[in-house]
């Protein structure tokens, strides 16, 4: 197996980090500090190409393989995590899902204004008491003619309040009494479609995070996306495939918390020394850096799969999971290594600190991929 770039995605990757360490770095402190949406930053990405990578170019996108838009996040998730995350949402959950399951009239409305950056995109499927239990859906559609009436309460949407439109899921009756889950695109400017809350989080500031209520709004039924009732199938291949983009943002973010270790190290005094000359600092800094190239080599091996139309969802769900732990225990030890400064908002592995933590939680938690690998397991034996 030869993973290898090829010259355009070295050119790619090149170009997104000098972009990052230009454009976004210099802002990104301020941004997370003030929980303030990067609109102009986004701008900028969709001028490049960015928000568009999953969007064939009939659609105005740049439509490259997988493994470039896995290359992309991995940069941004080095400067910006949260940035990273409202990225990969925006491709690999609300354009692709238009693109693999949408009718030619909803990819002509949504598509090309979604690769320009005009409209950005967010995905609707937790609720308050449906997380883990993803098919525990309250919300509701009813078909009156040719409207779908929604109502209930989304939780946890990533971008929910700056985002122009969602893929969204709920329940809805196919048959006499047979509700089946159904999945939607509900602009934001649709009658009924409230922002009722903004999640106060731990870490992630600049990626917003939002509740959305739904009181009899009304969707046209054009905006049904794929067959009534199959936005089970949806959702699940969907996110089998964005799973790949956080695990490599959990690989950028881990590789710049080995870079925070290693600069502090070789700078810090203690003893008479560096610190960076001590064994044990040596031994951290090591095994820090296996974990990452581990984490990668299993991201982009799921990318590959996906890019060569090979089966990807257990691979998907393992690089997921391992990125995503390692991570947590990538930026324990870095913080560790800056000893109490790490505990200083002064400091960059703080933040990072605290925003490795969500990633053994969303799209699905670590014992979900756990299931998720076991079952494939179970049925190839």
């Amino acid at each position: 197996m030869n993973f290898d770039l090829t010259d355009d995605q070295k050119l790619l990757k090149d170009m997104i980090r000098d972009f990052a360490q230009k454009e976004i770095r210099p802002k990104a402190k301020t941004l997370e500090n003030n929980h303030e949406f990067p609109r102009e930053i986004l701008k900028k990405l969709a001028t490049l190409g960015i928000l568009g990578m999953t969007i064939p170019t009939e659609y105005e996108g740049i439509k490259t393989d997988y493994l470039s838009f896995v290359l992309a996040i991995e940069e941004l998730g080095r400067v910006s995590p949260s940035l990273a995350v409202i990225v990969n949402v925006h491709n690999s959950l609300f354009c692709y899902s238009i693109l693999k399951f949408g009718t030619e009239n909803q990819k002509k409305k949504y598509l090309p204004q979604a690769a320009t950056g005009k409209m950005l995109g967010a995905f609707s499927l937790s609720e308050p008491g449906a997380g883990s239990d993803a098919t525990n859906l309250k919300t509701k559609a009813v078909r009156q003619g040719d409207i779908f009436v929604l109502n209930g309460t989304k939780s946890w949407v990533t971008s929910g309040n700056d985002a122009d439109a969602f893929i969204l899921f709920t329940k809805s009756e196919v048959k006499p009494g047979m509700n089946e889950i159904s999945a939607f695109i509900v602009e934001k400017k649709f009658p009924g479609v409230q922002i009722s809350k903004i999640e106060d989080k731990m870490g992630l500031h600049s990626s917003v995070t939002s509740e959305i209520f739904l009181e009899d709004c009304q969707v046209p039924s054009e905006n049904l996306l794929g067959a009534e009732g199959k936005g089970s199938s949806i959702a699940f291949h969907c996110l089998d495939r964005s799973r790949i983009g956080i695990a490599a943002q959990a690989v950028g973010l881990s590789s710049q918390a080995l870079e925070e270790a290693v600069k502090y190290a070789k700078q810090r005094q203690a003893f008479g020394k560096k610190i960076s000359e001590f064994q044990a600092i040596q031994f951290m800094i090591a095994d820090i850096a296996t974990l990452i190239e581990a984490a990668r080599l299993l991201t982009y091996k799921a990318a590959d799969l996906y890019d060569k139309g090979k089966p990807f969802g257990k691979e998907s769900a393992m690089a997921k999971l391992f990125a995503s732990e390692a991570a947590n225990k990538i930026v324990y030890q870095a913080l560790q290594i800056h000893g109490g400064y790490g505990y200083s908002r002064e400091f960059f592995i703080e933040q990072l600190y605290r925003d490795a933590r969500v990633l053994s939680l969303y799209e699905g938690t670590s014992e979900i991929q756990r299931l998720v690998i076991s079952r494939y397991l179970l049925k190839e034996n």
